[in-house]
């Protein structure tokens, strides 16, 4: 008898945290991220500190690494190349330089979720998207540094030479750098979840990040294909109108587009449903494959 009640009893319990499969694709659970944000913080520390635990210099790469870039661009792109820039060369290419390596940066490391955190995901329950938005969020803290040294060499060339920007379209910078983000978040899901089983696009996502910049205009602005065949191609790249648009919010330079920017933020938000998707498809029996 006394089991029968011990039984009964333990049938009624309320609990706090019930896991269950979900039951259909979109099934999107956003609150129950939230709730992990702790989790996702420590991620985000995790992430930042353990990339250069065991190095000399530290976060000073941050600073080293779009420095020595801007400096090899000048010499090939601009001196040798005679490629046109809007405005002062070196700015033009740190510019483009610092929104472009944090999209490169979100989509690597997003695009590697399901394996390089699989003794992670067979040990302990959360939601797995937790992982790629930490490391998106991590990455901010990186292009915050290295939008510090954009802000450096403004001024430098501000007091040189006379001429620092300055205006509204600063406010445009957070905007800029959430769709960046998103466009990250989204093409790194979707990578991820392909990897899982097809180990090749490990190889040719980093290739591919290195083809994509070059059909960017991350090295050149978009007025330099103004009347070029190619021009059409460029523009329908997603990436173009937010770098085009973060310079013309931060330097003055570029070409704004309110078109352009709503089409990027329309495949953008495209590709994160799809990617959010593929994502919660694929986790439920990705260890059958990692």
């Amino acid at each position: 008898m006394q089991n029968n009640t011990d039984i009964t009893s333990a049938s009624t319990d309320k609990w706090d945290i019930v896991i269950k499969p979900k039951s259909s694709l979109f099934e999107f659970n956003f609150k129950e991220i939230w709730a992990y944000k702790d989790l996702m913080l420590l991620f985000v520390k995790r992430d930042f500190t353990a990339q250069y635990k065991q190095t000399i210099l530290g976060p000073v790469w941050h600073f080293i690494q779009p420095l020595f870039t801007t400096i090899v661009f000048l010499v090939v792109f601009n001196k040798i190349a005679k490629i046109p820039t809007e405005g002062e060369p070196a700015v033009f290419y740190m510019c483009g330089i610092t929104i472009w390596n944090y999209f490169a940066t979100c989509l690597n490391a997003t695009s590697n979720t399901f394996v390089t955190n699989a003794s992670i995901f067979g040990k302990v329950y959360f939601p797995r998207l937790v992982i790629p938005i930490s490391v998106v969020l991590s990455n901010i803290v990186k292009f915050s540094i290295q939008f510090l040294l954009l802000l450096g060499l403004m001024a430098y060339y501000g007091f040189t030479k006379g001429h620092f920007y300055f205006g509204w379209t600063w406010l445009l910078v957070p905007i800029l750098v959430l769709m960046m983000a998103l466009l990250g978040l989204g093409a790194g899901i979707i990578l991820s979840s392909l990897t899982t089983k097809y180990r090749d696009f490990v190889v040719l996502i980093s290739f591919g990040v290195q083809l994509l910049m070059y059909a960017t205009p991350v090295i050149y602005p978009l007025s330099f294909f103004e009347n070029s065949k190619y021009l059409p191609f460029i523009q329908w790249n997603p990436l173009t109108p937010i770098i085009e648009a973060f310079r013309y919010a931060v330097i003055g330079e570029g070409t704004f587009s309110m078109q352009g920017l709503i089409y990027s933020a329309t495949f953008t938000t495209v590709l994160l449903f799809v990617g959010i998707i593929m994502f919660h498809k694929v986790e439920k029996s990705f260890m059958d494959t990692v």
